[in-house]
């Protein structure tokens, strides 16, 4: 999602700051080394991420400069790209089978490509706004702003469930970029330093995970934006984050959370 562009920003921020404070009372924050400083693309409006089989993909966003790209991880460098048309804004980002998925923002469509040549095979429709975008290896999980996820058949683009997040008995709006693991969903909460980890059963809120202070003040301009973009590395069990705009890619070991067995759902499978 972008920033500071979403109608109900003004109304949604005291909420996220409310229950940002109320976990910060009842939890530690889960802890995490950060393993690799890489370099981003300083001009990438960073929507949606995928790490997979060595390659990492990225949408970005805005008016007439969203794009869906191979990236080189090691140099941040674009070594491939397909280009929006000028009235889309590109957002969330999710591979399954060899193809790529990418939301929109406001425009109700989405597109397909084939993951090895970038060239758009197929589109789809939705209601309402697209954000984040992920995959349990079966179905595309869809957030669009609210506290609903949606679970989309990657064929029919029909919904198959829909689940509401919920921290504390509380819906959690807000919720951007998204990143499957092993059961649990990873996502960024829009304009703060907060990723939580979700039940993609049950849509509790397991834990909040702080990421203030993760791209320094000296490495901060005036253009440098939210931070934004999940990915999991299924071979090392890191993840790469990043920000709208930032210069680095940050690549984290998170610490296993008390009582954290990562179990899979039946039937999961890596996309």
């Amino acid at each position: 999602m972008r920033a500071r562009r979403h109608p109900d920003t003004r109304l949604c921020i005291p909420l996220v700051a409310a229950v940002v404070l109320s976990c910060q009372s009842t939890s530690a924050p889960r802890r995490f080394d950060v393993v690799r400083r890489l370099p981003h693309d300083t001009a990438a409006y960073t929507q949606g991420l995928v790490y997979a089989g060595g390659q990492l993909y990225e949408s970005t966003g805005r008016l007439g400069r969203s794009e869906v790209r191979k990236v080189d991880l090691l140099t941040g460098g674009v070594t491939a790209a397909a280009s929006l048309a000028p009235d889309r804004f590109g957002e969330g980002l999710a591979l399954l089978d060899g193809r790529l998925f990418q939301l929109t923002w406001k425009s109700g469509v989405g597109y397909v490509y084939d993951a090895a040549t970038l060239a758009r095979t197929d589109s789809f429709s939705y209601a309402g706004e697209g954000w984040g975008l992920t995959t349990d290896g079966i179905s595309l999980i869809m957030s669009d702003g609210t506290a609903t996820l949606r679970f989309l058949d990657p064929s029919s683009f029909e919904i198959l469930a829909a689940l509401t997040v919920r921290d504390g008995g509380s819906p959690l709006t807000q919720l951007n970029e998204l990143e499957y693991v092993k059961g649990q969903i990873y996502a960024n909460v829009y304009q703060s330093d907060w990723i939580v980890r979700i039940d993609a059963r049950t849509g509790e809120v397991r834990e909040w995970i702080d990421l203030a202070g993760l791209l320094p003040r000296k490495d901060r301009t005036r253009a440098t934006d939210v931070l934004n973009g999940i990915a999991h590395d299924a071979a090392s069990g890191h993840f790469l984050v990043t920000g709208k705009l930032w210069p680095t890619m940050f690549e984290l070991r998170l610490h296993q959370a008390p009582g954290d067995s990562g179990s899979r759902h039946a039937g999961d499978r890596d996309p």
